[in-house]
């Protein structure tokens, strides 16, 4: 499936566009027994250095187990010049409130609440004597964007959906990183929404909020496959690009299969076509610039995101009839690698071994 829209500079829809509160919605059904993932989470960038942050408020129940269902916490701030600061905890359902539409999360004393374009985010998580303590406002988003076509947010394939609510927000606020003051002034970011009954076996995920030259383009690409027992499905591409005004869905599924990806620790490349376009991009990091953060998978096991948020993309993009156009972003990409946990990962703090 392609599509293509040309909108006014203002606007990036095509339709349908889903609503911003049901993007929002959580999905978590109290006493299920099919195991369930939800979070949703904050990341962006400053506009100059390469320093960012990602906040995660997350709904975690095992497979079989609902009374163990639980809140968690996780946060990164990362620096220039510095290790990534990390640290995650881990709260009882009956100390958490998910709304029952729209953003409207509290995990703890943490929270996180929604309006149409913005919201606010506050919290402090502490560990072995180190905190993070963030109270964050953030505005100006454009309408929503779905990875996947609309339709499959509510069947029972693929088990792990993402969208994102509120993409190409602006962030001020603060960060207080044990005891350190980091200001946050009209950082470039995104509200996201992700969740499943089984996390994807592998995957490598990126996103870019602006580029130089095109402060409002938006990039959100996967590479991905499934395990079905020993068989492995081919690997899909999906990607969603918004620039000049326009929005290239590159997303479905034939056109995903027929997209190309590969990753490794530190470098992803990866190239689109669909009607009349033709997008190929890169995204690099060096490997001390990842956290290896433990995800717990519903039906039992461990995985690992390997989570940098301040990655280099370069993107080449080819229409027909125009002269191609180069768009970069040298430190302002998001870029996670998952697969199965490896021993000496942990705790998430820790940076992953090559």
């Amino acid at each position: 499936m392609t599509r293509e829209v040309i909108l006014p500079a203002h606007r990036c829809r095509y339709a349908p566009a889903m609503d911003v509160d049901r993007a929002d919605t959580p999905r978590f059904e109290k006493g299920s027994t099919d195991g369930h993932y939800e979070s949703w989470f904050l990341r962006a960038n400053h506009p100059e250095r390469p320093d960012a942050f990602w906040i995660r408020y997350t709904i975690f129940a095992p497979k079989n187990q609902p009374e163990r269902a639980e809140g968690e916490l996780w946060a990164i701030a990362f620096r220039a010049g510095k290790p990534p600061f990390a640290l995650k905890t881990e709260i009882p359902m009956s100390d958490c409130h998910f709304g029952s539409r729209g953003l409207d999360v509290r995990v703890g004393d943490a929270r996180l609440w929604g309006e149409a374009r913005g919201g606010t985010a506050e919290g402090r998580l502490e560990l072995d004597g180190r905190s993070l303590r963030w109270r964050l406002r953030f505005d100006g988003a454009r309408d929503p964007l779905c990875l996947l076509a609309e339709r499959l947010y509510d069947a029972p394939l693929p088990k792990a959906k993402a969208l994102v609510p509120r993409p190409g927000c602006r962030f001020t606020g603060e960060l207080v990183i044990d005891g350190e003051s980091m200001e946050v002034h009209d950082w470039h970011g995104s509200q996201n929404h992700n969740w499943g009954s089984k996390h994807t076996d592998e995957y490598a995920w990126g996103q870019v909020v602006g580029f130089e030259g095109d402060p409002d383009a938006f990039l959100e690409v996967s590479t991905a496959r499934i395990h079905l027992g020993p068989v492995k499905t081919p690997w899909l591409t999906p990607m969603v690009l918004r620039e000049g005004g326009r929005e290239h869905h590159l997303g479905g599924l034939l056109r995903a299969a027929r997209n190309d990806g590969s990753y490794e620790l530190g470098r992803w490349t990866f190239a689109a076509m669909g009607k009349g376009i033709q997008v190929e991009g890169t995204f690099s990091a060096p490997p001390d610039s990842f956290v290896a953060l433990p995800y717990r998978n519903p039906p039992g096991g461990l995985k690992t995101c390997l989570n940098a948020k301040v990655a280099r993309c370069e993107l080449s993009i080819r229409r027909r009839g125009e002269r191609p156009r180069r768009l970069v972003s040298p430190h302002g990409a998001a870029f996670e690698i998952l697969r199965d946990a490896r021993p000496g990962e942990h705790p998430a703090s820790l940076p992953p071994e090559a």
